[in-house]
């Protein structure tokens, strides 16, 4: 049966691990005058935004300086060339006019191996090509809006770019699913840079991440073209959105009766590998939003767990998140792999308890027949993700060639 998309069921919203500080910016620079898109300026309606362009410049840099140790037997400072530290220059500044100065300029030591690239060395190319890059006939400058997010004294940053029009609006939803990337860096010797696929969906904000893989460059060697890069990267996201549409509809052809299963759908997200408060906060998500709580169609299970993870997550931002995020994606974009994923640790907590034969023993295998039966009946519609997931992966190759 296809679940009619209606509106979402939207309460009791919070966030993940809050951001030391957060900046709303829309338009690429002082030249445009973009406005956020209702939707989203309802979610953030006591925040001014600024241009993309003074956000980037707003954010903190990073300069090499001499590092020295201590000799314990002179007392003697020593230089080394084997480390620089890496100081944010104007807190160094603030710090040499008072010694008593809040905020700590130094960011990291590293060795002698690291590169450091600055927020304008990634994002002033991808302003030129925000320009230049159009959406019926509309420079991608003129419709950008998202926020960025501090972290660690402003050295570890993340943001989201959306673009207002590259979206997918499904029926029956006023709001619709808006298209861009997620991308940040950090100065802390773990990636310089990185940026994927992104989209948010317009009622309760939820976030759809890695939806392109994620593209990542280190601390170490050359930096790159990033002007090419940023072209590559936004040429992925038009195709993501070209098929997402796709992706749920088919996904709403894929029922999963829980009456006839062996687990509840909080169990369901717990066999998946969510924790408790999460698989409970999916659950409760998606049972609301379902035509019956009992059967729930597997773009549905999707929104739960991306409504969990984006109003819910304990964690914070980055590797701690990225397992749960493929996770959620599987459920629309892999129902199949999903399917077999529970059957697998389903079948994994049965052997766990231990049975010998008993009667127990024998509903558990009756249980892991209803699994399978669901399993089958999702090999007609399969292929349909298979061949449009393959098509996808290869206009990627082709963008990014």
């Amino acid at each position: 049966m296809q679940a009619v998309v209606d509106e979402r069921s939207c309460v009791e919203v919070t966030e993940m691990k809050d951001p030391e500080s957060r900046t709303i910016f829309a338009g690429v620079d002082g030249r445009t005058d973009t406005e956020l898109p209702e939707w989203y300026r309802q979610r953030h309606g006591g925040e001014n935004p600024v241009s993309f362009a003074e956000a980037i410049r707003n954010l903190p840099q990073a300069v090499e300086t001499t590092v020295a140790y201590q000799n314990p037997y002179t007392d003697e400072w020593v230089e080394t060339e084997r480390f620089n530290a890496l100081v944010e220059p104007s807190r160094a500044r603030e710090q040499a006019r008072d010694e008593g100065a809040e905020t700590d300029p130094l960011f990291h030591v590293p060795t002698d191996s690291y590169a450091i690239i600055n927020p304008v060395d990634v994002y002033g190319p991808l302003e030129e090509v925000l320009r230049e890059e159009t959406i019926e006939g509309t420079p991608l400058g003129d419709v950008m809006f998202g926020e960025i997010r501090r972290y660690r004294g402003g050295g570890e940053v993340h943001m989201d770019i959306m673009f207002d029009g590259l979206e997918v609006r499904l029926p029956g939803r006023s709001d619709p699913i808006t298209m861009g990337v997620t991308s940040g860096y950090d100065f802390f010797g773990e990636h310089a840079v990185y940026v994927e696929g992104f989209a948010q969906d317009g009622y309760c904000s939820n976030t759809m991440r890695s939806l392109t893989d994620k593209e990542v460059i280190k601390h170490v060697g050359d930096v790159r073209n990033f002007r090419t890069w940023w072209e590559e990267l936004l040429a992925q996201v038009e195709l993501v959105a070209d098929d997402l549409f796709e992706f749920i509809r088919d996904a709403q052809d894929i029922d999963l009766d829980f009456s006839e299963l062996p687990f509840t759908v909080t169990e369901f997200y717990s066999l998946l590998g969510f924790p408790d408060y999460l698989a409970e906060r999916a659950a409760s998500d998606a049972e609301a939003n379902a035509p019956s709580p009992v059967e729930i169609d597997m773009w549905t299970l999707h929104s739960g767990a991306t409504y969990a993870l984006t109003h819910f997550f304990q964690g914070k931002e980055g590797a701690s998140l990225d397992g749960y995020v493929r996770t959620a994606n599987d459920i629309l974009f892999n129902p199949e792999g999903t399917i077999e994923r529970v059957e697998r640790a389903y079948e994994e907590e049965l052997e766990a308890d231990g049975d010998d034969g008993s009667q127990a023993s024998l509903a558990g295998e009756r249980a892991l027949a209803s699994i399978e039966r669901v399993s089958d009946d999702l090999q007609e519609k399969v292929n349909q993700f298979e061949e449009r997931e393959d098509a996808l992966r290869e206009r990627f190759q082709d963008a990014m060639a």
